[in-house]
């Protein structure tokens, strides 16, 4: 039975409240920003210790939210034997895909076709790989970096709602993360494909991407984009995006690459650059 609060999500109007929100958090209005951001840190118990800046220097509540650390905040663990954690956050699910499907809570679940938008056979590349979901609390530092090296070969992005993907609302709606705004980013490299899908939530204003893309206007209709090229590629640990309010991470794997880590289980706290897994393939 869904809850009051999953209820109410499918009756507000997600994506013009999320452009509001924008709107608001992109202001540089100094009575308006400095009240957010004072208003939010306090709220959500922000840690400011490992910020760049303090607050009182960000030109808007988007550059507070998307704020960057001082330099050696997140130590990489060593990224010629392990997997690194994409974000600072919580492992929501962790585990294999079977069946072209991935565990979103107990008793759903959703495939990896409808997650990034596949309607070939593509998607068969991860069937009986790992994947790993890790939500960003509001409080947490909001950009994405990369679990392995690789170089970027396509990226889809994928309208659809902004539901919260707080625990709650993963019980209660069925196929949340591959319901929502998001963007699937596709890789190649050491590690075989490997895909960093970045699912947007509610009031969330934007997905950001360190190429030149970006992703904030809430399009109507799936944008696919080819990097044939090849020129984007990326250490473990390099950022590559970063989200204006919300949400969560699904890093998917092929095959045989990645074995999590014991304790990568629902509930376990995760910091950017921290090991989450062994490279198979490693020496």
């Amino acid at each position: 039975m869904a809850s009051g609060f999953v209820t109410l999500q499918h009756l507000l109007p997600q994506q013009a409240l999320s452009r509001l929100a924008g709107r608001v958090a992109a202001s540089e209005q100094p009575w308006l920003r400095d009240l957010l951001i004072r208003r939010f840190a306090a709220a959500y118990d922000v840690d400011m210790a490992d910020a760049a800046r303090s607050i009182g220097q960000f030109r808007s509540f988007n550059d507070f939210f998307t704020r960057e650390l001082k330099p050696g905040a997140r130590p990489l663990a060593d990224a010629a034997q392990h997997i690194l954690s994409p974000a600072d956050g919580q492992v929501s699910q962790a585990g294999i895909i079977a069946d072209g499907r991935i565990v979103q809570a107990k008793g759903r679940s959703y495939t990896v076709a409808q997650l990034l938008g596949d309607d070939s056979d593509g998607w068969r590349r991860f069937d009986g790989g790992q994947f790993a979901t890790i939500y960003l609390s509001p409080r947490d530092y909001h950009r994405v970096h990369m679990p392995a090296a690789g170089t970027l070969q396509s990226t889809t992005y994928l309208p659809g709602k902004l539901f919260s993907v707080s625990q709650s609302t993963a019980e209660g709606v069925d196929a949340l993360f591959a319901r929502n705004e998001r963007l699937a980013c596709l890789f190649s490299g050491p590690d075989g494909g490997f895909a960093s899908v970045m699912v947007g939530a509610m009031i969330v204003a934007g997905i950001d991407t360190v190429w030149p893309h970006r992703f904030c206007d809430h399009e109507s209709a799936p944008v696919h984009e080819d990097f044939a090229d090849h020129r984007h590629a990326f250490n473990a640990g390099d950022e590559m995006g970063r989200f204006y309010l919300g949400s969560t991470v699904v890093l998917l794997f092929e095959p045989g690459r990645v074995a999590w880590r014991d304790n990568l289980v629902p509930g376990t706290k995760l910091r950017m650059g921290e090991a989450i897994g062994q490279r198979l393939s490693a020496g």
